[in-house]
């Protein structure tokens, strides 16, 4: 690519132009360079890029130019486009790049995913949407229900289609893809292309130009690895000793209640954490990713739910806590430091017993690290994350004072009435979904369980019999019934009569809604008691 390539060569509308200009983005990427002016034109594309090389915009800018050149209007329940993602962090990611492209257009779009309430995205696909980006799960479960319709479909996007292989996600990708216009230009972008994604290309994707780039700065290249051979009691303090040093880290574990103990661990020690997996409802992974972009969180402890496509800024050193079993896993994970050419640090924990899964999990990735004995205490440690630690203070939740009876959040709306079993979102229509927990990845019901509500004007109810505050969907916060007037969100309360703006009144039971704080360090008492509420099992 020459160096005086630039977005308005390639085909891409002033008005986009000025708004990447704005957003400091001047110079396409390679992989943008090489598929924008296929896609553009209207050809099927299969691109293949490196974790951070640009894949988000470089179908963005096509999608959002071909659906303002053909000027169709937009109907109810038939958006004009599509995008598919894994994840609802990666949905929600897509959709808040695309925001500022798609307003300067006059086009506007829907996310859908679980773990939330399908109502408002019931409501927007009432009202007509030009692009869904959203997960198969829930999409699926919207078509099956007649929510929407996707023989409008103009253009459609598969992003990360390898990884909604690895989750078994092709099943339902194919049933949702047969049911898009045939003729419809479809885009398709991977990390990698393999067996699983000629499937999906053989099938649905008409002549494909294929395009393979890497960032020219790959990711692999300007990072250092490291692999630390530890024992068994310098496994946690090491750790603790490498995230209390200055900066961003994310933490890799090999399941959802290693990362919650890991996360638990290094708050009751002082360094503020937070945890991403598929056992928190949508509410507290949104809440978790906020915390650690604001900077109150420091660290994120993850499984592989954040190895992909989730983007946060000046990451300078992921840990894998645990080593990934695949070697593709582990350059994604690795993937979250060294973005847009900075360097970046990956340290990988190695007990005695995974010398040799380590060494053939490096050597299938092309990686050559430097492997050192370390306890803590080591030099090494402080080069691997410079800077004076810290132990201030960890992250904790804690549950907000409240009366017996009465609400939080309440928001005005028409009057409404909710009842149910969890702290699942009502509202205009009846139910929000079955009771079962938040899947991994976003197939599955709203945050709460079983619930029905009335709203005159889509008044979100989220009160329901519930026990305990519930951090991953199932039974969650509030309780007994509740009638509100003019209620919106009322958490808690037992059997209660509103009034205004207010879901309150008395009740029987009280409940209470959950808020952050910093403890001092080593407040491991305060840290348990705190979560004690969320760790009950879902019935």
């Amino acid at each position: 690519m020459s160096t005086d390539t630039n977005f308005a060569a390639l085909g891409v509308p002033a008005d986009l132009v000025t708004i990447l200009d704005g957003l400091g983005i001047t110079t396409p990427t390679p992989i943008q360079a090489a598929t924008l002016p296929d896609s553009l034109a209207g050809r099927d594309v299969l691109g293949r890029g490196r974790t951070g090389s640009g894949k988000t915009y470089a179908f963005l800018l096509p999608l959002l130019t071909r659906l303002s050149q053909s000027r169709r209007s937009r109907l109810a329940r038939r958006p004009r486009a599509l995008i598919l993602a894994p994840t609802r962090e990666l949905v929600t990611q897509i959709d808040t790049a695309m925001a500022p492209l798609a307003k300067a257009l006059g086009l506007n779009s829907q996310t859908i995913f679980g773990g939330v309430g399908q109502n408002p995205q019931v409501q927007g696909l009432r009202n007509g949407v030009d692009v869904i980006v959203a997960c198969p799960g829930r999409l699926e479960d919207l078509m099956q229900q007649g929510h929407v319709n996707l023989d409008s479909i103009e253009v459609t996007i598969l992003d990360e289609a390898d990884h909604m292989a690895d989750l078994g996600f092709l099943p339902g990708v194919r049933r949702i893809m047969e049911k898009t216009p045939r003729n419809g230009q479809r885009l398709l972008f991977s990390a990698t292309l393999d067996g699983a994604i000629n499937v999906l290309v053989n099938k649905f994707l008409h002549q494909p130009v294929t395009h393979e780039a890497d960032s020219a700065q790959s990711p692999v290249s300007t990072m250092s690895h490291h692999v630390l051979h530890v024992d068994n009691g310098s496994h946690l303090p090491v750790i603790l000793d490498l995230t209390a040093a200055p900066g961003r880290k994310v933490v890799f574990t090999r399941t959802k209640h290693r990362a919650k103990k890991l996360a638990k661990q290094l708050n009751a020690s002082g360094v503020p954490a937070v945890e991403l997996h598929g056992n928190l409802s949508q509410g507290a992974r949104t809440r978790n990713m906020d915390d650690f972009h604001s900077g109150r969180a420091q660290t994120l402890v993850a499984t592989d739910i954040a190895a992909r496509g989730i983007h946060v800024d000046d990451v300078a050193l992921v840990i894998h806590a645990d080593p990934p079993v695949e070697h593709k896993a582990y350059l994604h994970r690795s993937g979250r430091t060294a973005r847009a050419g900075n360097d970046g640090i990956v340290v990988t924990m190695m007990l005695d017993d995974q010398v040799r899964d380590v060494r053939d999990l490096t050597r299938k990735a092309g990686i050559r690290p430097t492997t050192t004995r370390v306890q803590l205490g080591h030099p090494l440690l402080t080069e691997l994350a410079p800077g004076d630690r810290s132990y201030a203070g960890g992250l904790v939740r804690e549950d907000a004072p409240s009366r017996s009876g009465s609400s939080s959040n309440s928001a005005s709306g028409g009057s409404g009435r909710g009842r149910g079993r969890s702290a699942g979102a009502s509202g205009a229509g009846r139910g929000a979904g079955a009771g079962r927990p938040a899947a991994e990845h976003g197939r599955g019901p709203s945050e709460g369980g079983r619930g029905r509500g009335r709203g005159d004007q889509g008044s979100d109810a989220q009160g329901g019999g519930a026990r305990g505050a519930g951090r991953s969907g199932g039974r969650g916060a509030g309780a007994g019934r509740g009638r509100g007037g003019q209620g919106g969100e009322g958490q808690t309360g037992g059997r209660r009569q509103g009034g205004a703006g207010s879901a309150g009144g008395s009740g029987r039971r009280g409940g209470s809604s959950t808020v952050y704080s910093t403890s001092s360090g080593g407040s491991a008492a305060s840290f348990s008691a705190g979560t004690r509420a969320g760790n009950r099992r879902s019935r």
